[in-house]
């Protein structure tokens, strides 16, 4: 994934309303009318978090007649948590190897304590 899609990513859920319409997008498709209705905002404010969703790839915008779904699209979400996932990793081996010294020190002051 390129850098700049993955700055999109992360900026598009930087906000918590976008990150509201995504879960509930996450259930199903629904219309524009049917996201806005649990935010107390303006029509053209909730547009403008589709776009933002929309040019970041995270969501997709059809044409059913008059309905005009918007669906999830679930790539640029695989590709952020891949690039998380490695860090995630990284500090799971430093925690492990920080819990393995704690140990070896906590034995050693029992050790002492014991002489």
């Amino acid at each position: 994934m390129q850098a700049d899609q993955l700055s999109a990513t992360f900026s598009a859920l930087a906000d918590p309303t976008r990150r509201a319409i995504l879960a509930r997008l996450s259930s199903g498709e629904a219309s524009v009318t049917e996201l806005a209705q649990p935010f107390d905002m303006t029509m053209p404010a909730i547009t403008k978090h589709l776009k933002v969703l929309e040019n970041a790839g995270l969501i997709s915008r059809g044409r059913e007649a008059q309905w005009r779904p918007c669906k999830i699209e679930a790539e640029p979400l695989k590709a952020a948590t891949d690039w998380i996932e490695q860090y995630r990793q990284h500090w799971e081996e430093r925690f492990d190897r920080l819990g393995e010294y704690l140990k070896e020190i906590q034995q050693n002051e029992k050790d002492k304590d014991t002489k």
